[in-house]
C-alpha cells in the first residue's frame, strides 16, 4: 500500500496532497496541466523533495520531512514517462534489460506484450505505440512495489491508445501492484482507473 500526506510550496500555489493507493489498485490523478499531478508522482519517486509531511510504500517509509529521504535507487518505484525516456544507443532489448532483476520475468513480459521481434532494433526504429510497450516491459522488469505512469498515452493515435488501455489493465491483472497514473483525458480515468482523485491549484477534491 502506498500512503501519501505531503506539502510541497511550488510558485503560485502550495500542493497538498493526502491519500492511500491499495495494493491492487490502479489510482487516476486527474485534472488540468499545472494543477500538481506531475509534482505529486516526482515527490512520490524521490525525483522533488516535498517541503513537508510523509511517504510510505507498504512497510518502507520513503520520507519524512523531519528525519527521512530515501534515494530514487532504493525505493524500488517504477516511473514511466510521457516521452519514454528510452535510451537512444541502445536496442530494445539492452533498454530492457537495464535495471532488470530476473532475465525470465523480461523475457516472459516481451512474450506477453509481444514486442519478441523488436529486441534487436534501437528506438528510433520503431512506432510511438512499440516504444511504450517497451517502455513499459522495462518499468516492469525492475520488478517495482509501485508503477507511476506519467500521461504515457498522450502521444498515440486513438486506436493505440485504446489498445494500450487494454494492455494496461491486462498486465495489471497479471502482476497485481498498485499504479497511480496521471492524466488530462476524463475518458482515459475512467477506463482505467479504479479510482480518480480530482486536483486542482495542488488540492484534491472528491
Amino acid at each position: 500500500m502506498l500512503a501519501v500526506d505531503i506539502r510541497k510550496k511550488l510558485e503560485h500555489f502550495e500542493l497538498s496532497s493526502t491519500f492511500k493507493i491499495q495494493q491492487h489498485e490502479i489510482v487516476v490523478l486527474f485534472g488540468p496541466s499545472g494543477s500538481g499531478k506531475t509534482t505529486i508522482l516526482n515527490c512520490i519517486s524521490g525525483l522533488t523533495k516535498p517541503t513537508a509531511g510523509t511517504i510510505q510504500l507498504n512497510n518502507l517509509l520513503l520520507f519524512d520531512s523531519k528525519k527521512v529521504n530515501v534515494p530514487i535507487q532504493k525505493r524500488n518505484i517504477a516511473y514511466l514517462f510521457q516521452d519514454y525516456a528510452l535510451f537512444p544507443h541502445m536496442t530494445v532489448w539492452k533498454n530492457i534489460t537495464y535495471g532488470m532483476n530476473n532475465e525470465h520475468i523480461a523475457k516472459e513480459l516481451i512474450q506477453q506484450l509481444g514486442i519478441k521481434h523488436l529486441v534487436t532494433r534501437y528506438p528510433h526504429e520503431i512506432s510511438g505505440g512499440e516504444k511504450q510497450r517497451v517502455a513499459i516491459v522495462r518499468a516492469l522488469a525492475t520488478e517495482p512495489d509501485l508503477l507511476l505512469l506519467d500521461e504515457p498515452f498522450s502521444a498515440l493515435d486513438e486506436t493505440t491508445r485504446s489498445k494500450s488501455h487494454d494492455e494496461l489493465l491486462r498486465l495489471h491483472n497479471l502482476w497485481q501492484i498498485p499504479i497511480l497514473l496521471v492524466t488530462h483525458s476524463h475518458s482515459e480515468a475512467e477506463k482505467l482507473g479504479d479510482r480518480i482523485l480530482y486536483i486542482n491549484n495542488g488540492k484534491l477534491t472528491s
